[in-house]
């Protein structure tokens, strides 16, 4: 026991060594208050140690929930929500990032439907990118050259294969009217499934020869990883390209209320943030939720409004040769006027209000955005919690990574799908049903071939061949 109590035993100086930096003198380590005021004391929000044991206490640490959040003090939460010294720092930067982003969408958007399904591809290639990150293990893969590789090629297998059945309506008559550019993109979704298949089978047989002794869990630690993170990224993905071509309005209405709650939630709470909402995240207030759940279920009427009155919004597809089609926005975007009160009315220039059918449906998505969509952004931070990170990456300033960003943005996405596919779009066929869909699903010579034969029906019919 003395021998144990020493200060120069081996035991004892093994256990110094690796709780302190090495560099720390032993008089700095004696002394608790020199030892928590030096620049590189644990105590340091800056401090990083070397050793693998001092690494994972100082993880398990730092991302602990705050004391004062866990006994419930009111002042002292009220000091870690309300009194961070740097957050009106912090807000300027997400606010110029977010005026940066929201300028970028809007240009996007104008170009029309394939630019935004390109900006959907890249935004995709960020998170996974961040995400591949998360599990990786740099001395594991320095002696797995190209296994990384291995993972993009299943990545881009699934692009295709996902916006390859996606776009097969879609994409053939706009790409160009060129006669061999439309039979390359022909041919290729033709062969779509035959030649994704085969892609899959070429990394299956790749992953299975790379395959080496002692490294089999790390491996197939990835090789479950990686498609975990295709099925998450591409459910969400394919539900939102697919709304991008039932008509621009059903993807931006969707985003622009999750954008709001989040910004909404983020002022709210700012402000006002007092009372912790839940522990994954210590920093979300219930005045927060509430206040940015009223606020976005609001603006779900109002944006709905706006953009209902952009006819081109509404257009299944933008044609590269002829520009925006001239399409009929049909009878969710035909408003409907409803008399004001009289009491109203006598103090008012405007005798009637003007309200969109479609305005009754961004309800709907207003309190799913407001109340269920935060959900995601919860899992997020749990899951962020599990791997011992603050974000998921630092693409954006102020923001985090696109993965960050876009965690409510998935739960959003796959509901404005399933609620367009079961409330908004008719499934009973009609004359501009059936000509918007040989348009975009019958090439230049099928449709003349189609324009042939319905003129030869015709006439038999006139002629009485009948």
């Amino acid at each position: 026991m003395e021998k144990d109590l020493n200060q120069n035993s081996p035991r004892i100086r093994k256990i110094r060594d690796n709780s302190y930096p090495p560099n720390t003198p032993t008089s700095r380590m004696n002394n608790n208050n020199q030892r928590d005021n030096h620049p590189n004391s644990p105590r340091d929000y800056n401090y990083s140690p070397s050793s693998p044991t001092a690494r994972l206490r100082w993880r398990n640490r730092s991302n602990e929930i705050p004391a004062e959040v866990k006994r419930g003090n009111a002042s002292n939460v009220r000091n870690l929500l309300l009194g961070d010294k740097n957050k009106y720092r912090s807000m300027w930067i997400r606010t110029c990032s977010s005026l940066w982003m929201l300028g970028g969408v809007f240009f996007i958007i104008y170009m029309g439907h394939l630019y935004i399904w390109a900006m959907v591809v890249g935004i995709q290639i960020f998170m996974a990118k961040e995400l591949f990150f998360l599990l990786r293990r740099a001395h594991e893969e320095r002696r797995l050259p190209g296994f990384r590789l291995l993972n993009w090629h299943f990545f881009f297998t699934a692009m295709l294969f996902v916006y390859g059945r996606i776009l097969q309506q879609q994409l053939v008559n706009t790409v160009s009217s060129d006669r061999f550019i439309y039979k390359l993109v022909s041919g290729l979704i033709k062969y779509q499934m035959v030649i994704c298949y085969f892609l899959y089978i070429a990394g299956f047989m790749w992953f299975i020869l790379t395959l080496k002794k002692k490294m089999y869990k790390y491996q197939f630690g990835q090789y479950a990883w990686t498609h975990m993170i295709l099925i998450v990224v591409f459910t969400q993905s394919s539900f939102t390209v697919a709304n991008i071509f039932e008509g621009i309005f059903w993807f931006l209405l969707p985003a622009a209320l999750i954008a709001m709650n989040d910004v909404a939630a983020y002022f709210f709470g700012f402000y006002f943030g007092k009372t912790p909402l839940i522990k994954l995240s210590p920093k979300k207030t219930w005045e927060g939720f509430i206040g940015a759940s009223v606020a976005t279920t609001i603006s779900a009427f109002l944006f709905a409004n706006v953009l209902g009155q952009f006819q081109w919004l509404t257009c299944p597809r933008k044609d590269l040769s002829t520009g925006w089609l001239h399409c009929d926005p049909g009878p969710l975007f035909r408003p409907e006027y409803y008399p004001l009160p009289t009491w109203i009315a006598s103090f008012s220039p405007w005798k009637a209000i003007s309200i969109l059918p479609v305005q009754w449906h961004a309800f709907s998505l207003g309190l799913f955005a407001s109340v269920i969509a935060p959900f995601g952004g919860f899992f997020a931070s749990g899951f962020k919690r599990a791997f011992k990170i603050k974000d998921f990456g630092d693409s954006i300033p102020g923001h985090g990574g696109f993965t960050d960003r876009m965690d409510c943005q998935m739960v959003m996405a796959i509901f404005a799908y399933i609620y367009i596919q079961s409330f908004i779009v008719h499934q009973d066929y009609s004359v501009e049903m059936i000509l918007d869909h040989i348009s975009r699903s019958l090439g230049h010579e099928e449709q003349k071939m189609l324009y042939a034969k319905l003129g030869d029906i015709l006439r038999h019919k006139l002629q009485g061949g009948f």
